[in-house]
């Protein structure tokens, strides 16, 4: 086979190039110069690429003339942080035993820190000749370079001096799913210039809301470098989401304003200083390339079969992921990258956790998912990793896919049986008191096992995969045509309801009746055992005007509209204070019913609104909507009368309220239906509003009616 490659100088002048080291991997500054290291099991030859620093020249291409094992390395003497570079490598274009090696195509290297240029879509990126009618059997000779990204030689030092990171414990951590730009784009008191950015993110007006809320952790959607799919900006879209990812230790230079790493670092440094953590949610279960009619941009380019995991003798790709490819995290290569990009971001980056995207592709094994999986058993036991927060997605689409449950601890995991009971619950769906029982005492009968804590479950209403808050009381159904699936993409069945008009609406019941309806959820979500996660916006009444698939949505559409309801915002800091204030609703251990030694009583009892404990008629009659609890410390713990709340909900309509006995006296603390009440003594004929939550603490003295 022909290979047309231009002509380039093989040495440079003034530059020592000497063997180098095998480690660390990437390119490394070291003073003196750069090493450069890659992995290949498969390649016969491997370039290095130097460009010029607009990175529209390649001015020279250096053999990597060692190898050690599989790793291919050279140090060439004299470059400096900025130069640019990327690798070509050569090897046999056999794509049914799973080689794609194409060394016209210019491939990023996966250890890169950061990335120069964006992504420019041309059927040159492709290793084959689209069009040709052996598809992807064909071979295409065009220099990509124009249009693939460069890697960059970085100098990753930072002046971390006084940062702290918070180490917030599980029972105090409240999460934020947040987009960075979604949250800052419309933001009338950030700067324009930092608008959409990491530094805008972590500027003083972001930082001021999320202290009032409460917050104590930013989980931010994927900020590794990504690409946008070739049929969205056919489409006039971009992935806006970002779970694309091709370069998992650069930051996305799309949030960058000065092409500079040290941004993302200055954004950390900042949120620690306000007391809050960062958590990235991470990619590691695909790449951007796709499948095998996607782009050559880098691991098809290096090496294949070690990447990807393959089927059909190695032609077609393993699909767990619904986007193409699967990593093939069971090749030690391939671990050792994720491992070595996850101590990166903890070590120099200094983030405090990651969320993991589809995480049960990262344990499945030959015989399917696996809890003491090779990936976990290395998470675990990694010293840098061992103080880190670490929730999985516990779903994918590939066999034996949903694992909620099943993942060994520390995980925490995100729960959709929350999300789902509770929606169906104020939804007023038949029969869903006793899961709502379930979801309010963190998912026992899921997580309730091997020494796991409540914490495990992080319970949510909304998250950026589907409706927000806003649009759950206001659509019925999806409106996702701006996306240009024709309505097809999105979950269909959301449990949500528009509580009489589709769509937006100025009546002022329909209005009063959606207000509460938030209310309640977020009520019921913060008195939930388990970790909350409130999704950014929500606590604004943000909308996506029914789009519940926004991940194409780089405008008005996915950003955080900031004009919205301060009362909501304001009841939502009160819940948080609400739920810090009480231990009783952030225990590490299950509630049980199990007498406690301190006084006898039960840490949790469960009531009707007549103050009868429900009988398993009631447990299994549908109209049973009002379900009472009393809570208290796990019997295993300490505790005191003090320590004890009271909580209705009602989902059905008013009902006389009987408070329990145990103690001498309650007062009411918190009225979904009053937002704005403060606590006061409880009087005479008590009703529980229809479509409330109700909150009781034991009274002092003086303070019953």
């Amino acid at each position: 086979m022909i290979i047309a490659l231009q002509s380039l100088p093989t040495r440079l002048a003034g530059h020592a190039i000497t063997p180098g080291k095998p480690w660390p991997m990437g390119a490394t500054f070291d003073g003196e110069g750069v090493n450069f290291a890659l992995f290949s099991a498969h390649a016969e030859k491997v370039d290095l690429c130097l460009f010029s620093p607009d990175g529209r020249k390649e001015m020279a291409r250096i053999p990597l003339s060692e190898r050690d094992g599989d790793i291919w390395h050279i140090h060439v003497g004299g470059l400096l942080p900025g130069t640019l570079y990327g690798f070509r490598v050569h090897g046999p274009y056999a794509p049914e035993t799973g080689h794609r090696f194409n060394p016209n195509k210019l491939l990023i290297d996966p250890y890169a820190r950061q990335l120069h240029g964006r992504l420019k879509w041309s059927d040159a990126v492709m290793g084959y000749k689209v069009g040709s009618a052996r598809a992807d059997l064909s071979f295409d000779t065009r220099d990509s370079a124009f249009a693939v990204p460069k890697s960059v030689v970085v100098d990753p030092g930072f002046n971390w001096s006084g940062d702290r990171a918070p180490q917030v414990p599980l029972a105090d951590t409240l999460i934020y799913e947040a987009h960075v730009k979604g949250l800052t784009a419309l933001h009338p008191r950030v700067e324009p210039g930092l608008r959409g950015s990491f530094l805008g993110l972590a500027s003083d007006p972001v930082l001021e809301h999320l202290t009032k809320l409460g917050i104590t952790t930013i989980e931010l959607l994927p900020v590794q470098a990504f690409v946008d799919d070739r049929f969205l900006v056919a489409k006039g879209l971009r992935n806006y989401w970002g779970y694309q990812s091709i370069g998992f230790f650069a930051p996305e230079p799309r949030y960058l304003t000065k092409n500079a790493i040290w941004e993302f670092q200055s954004m950390v440094r900042r949120f620690h200083s306000a007391g809050i953590e960062v958590v990235l949610d991470v990619v590691y279960n695909h790449s951007g390339e796709g499948d095998e009619l996607g782009p050559t941009l880098s691991f098809r380019g290096l090496d294949n079969r070690s990447y990807y995991r393959l089927a059909e003798g190695g032609r077609a790709y393993v699909n767990d992921t619904g986007t193409g490819n699967t990593l093939n995290l069971t090749h030690p290569a391939v671990l050792r990258m994720v491992m070595d990009s996850l101590r990166y971001w903890v070590q120099v980056m200094h983030v405090d956790g990651f969320r993991f995207d589809l995480a049960p592709v990262l344990g499945r094994e030959q015989m399917g998912f696996d809890a003491q999986g090779g990936f976990f058993d290395a998470l675990r036991q990694d010293p840098v990793l061992a103080s880190v927060k670490l929730i999985a997605e516990p779903w994918d689409i590939g066999p034996g896919g949903y694992q909620l449950g099943s993942f060994p601890h520390p995980f925490l995991e995100w729960n959709d049986r929350f999300r789902d009971g509770v929606r169906r619950f104020w939804r007023g769906d038949a029969g869903m008191t006793p899961d709502l029982a379930k979801r309010l005492l963190g998912s026992a009968e899921r997580f309730d096992h091997s020494g796991r804590a409540a914490s495990s479950s992080v319970n949510f209403i909304s998250a950026h995969d589907g409706f927000t808050l806003q649009d759950l009381v206001s659509f019925s159904v999806k409106r996702n045509l701006a996306n240009g699936e024709d309505n097809r993409d999105g979950h269909d069945n959301n449990h949500s309801s528009n509580l009489g008009v589709e769509g937006p609406s100025r009546e002022p019941a329909v209005v009063a009746a959606r207000d509460l309806r938030k209310r309640n959820l977020l009520t019921t979500l913060m008195l939930a055992q388990g970790t909350p996660m409130l999704l950014a916006g929500d606590e604004v009444g943000n909308s996506q005007g029914g789009n519940n698939n926004a991940y194409a949505q780089d405008n008005a559409t996915g950003w955080v509209d900031w004009t919205g309801d301060a009362g909501l915002t304001a009841f939502v800091a009160r819940l948080v204070a609400l739920r810090k204030a009480n231990p009783v609703l952030r225990q590490r251990r299950f509630l049980h019913a199990r007498p406690r030694a301190a006084d006898g009583l039960p840490d949790v009892i469960w009531h009707r609104a007549d103050g009868v404990p429900p009988r398993p008629e009631d447990w299994h009659d549908p109209a049973f909507r009002c379900l009472c609890v009393e809570l208290r410390m796990a019997s295993e713990g300490e505790g005191t009368a003090a320590d004890t709340l009271f909580a209705v909900f009602n989902a059905g309509p008013a009902t006389p309220l009987a408070l329990p006995l145990t103690v001498p006296g309650w007062r009411l603390v918190l009225d979904t239906t009053r937002p704005e009440a403060p606590p006061e003594p409880v009087t005479a004929g008590l009703l529980a509003p229809a479509q409330s939550v109700l909150v009781f603490q034991p009274a002092f003295t003086g303070e019953t009616a």
